[in-house]
């Protein structure tokens, strides 16, 4: 599964971070239940952000080498225009979003943040991350401006602050399969940006 591990920031600055070795995370069985309970683990007991989302990358990446059925099981898409999601975990309080997303070759998301940390890697396909930064004017309070764009392939992972503000596109000529994870939302730090008239709404 070998990839790259990355860190996008609220500037819409992405550096890459040094993942570990695949043989370091071999566990089996790994089994759903304890991924989500290390995730807690890590949120109860980690109080820096860098370090949080570093060792949730090292998380998302163990499951994703010893869980043959994250690879195969994922949402099948209706249609050519709509991105299948399926949710994989859900409870009533429970403060995280576990899901996998399937995006159809060329669709592409609007230019948003989270309102949350996210950790996200690629199963299938290619996804091309364009990063922006909030440049607030007079004029236009939410104005954003592109940053730098990535193009992420099968085995990267990248974690986003919780400011941190992308689009993604599904590029090449196969469906794009995304496992995600993310913190408790809040739905009034969570925006879309429109790039056109500068404006924001929650997303």
């Amino acid at each position: 599964m070998q990839g790259q591990d990355w860190m996008a920031s609220d500037d819409g600055q992405v550096r890459a971070c040094t993942p570990p070795r695949d043989w370091t995370l071999l566990e089996t069985p790994y089994h759903f239940h304890r991924f989500l309970t290390q995730v807690e683990d890590v949120l109860k007991e980690t109080a820096h952000e860098d370090d949080c989302l570093s060792a949730i990358r090292h998380l998302v990446r163990k499951l994703a080498l010893n869980s043959y059925w994250l690879q195969m099981q994922h949402p099948e898409l209706s249609t050519l225009d709509d991105i299948a999601v399926q949710t994989l975990y859900d409870e009533i309080g429970y403060p995280l979003t576990v899901q996998t997303n399937t995006y159809p070759p060329g669709v592409a998301s609007p230019v948003h943040n989270h309102g949350t940390w996210g950790v996200v890697t690629l199963l299938k396909g290619q996804e091309k991350n364009t990063f922006w930064q909030h440049t607030p004017t007079p004029e236009f309070k939410d104005k954003v401006m592109p940053v730098e764009e990535k193009v992420l392939r099968p085995g990267d992972v990248i974690s986003f602050s919780p400011g941190a503000i992308h689009c993604v596109k599904a590029v090449g000529d196969t469906p794009l399969v995304t496992f995600n994870i993310y913190g408790e939302t809040h739905s009034k730090a969570r925006f879309e940006f429109d790039i056109k008239t500068h404006q924001a709404k929650n997303f």
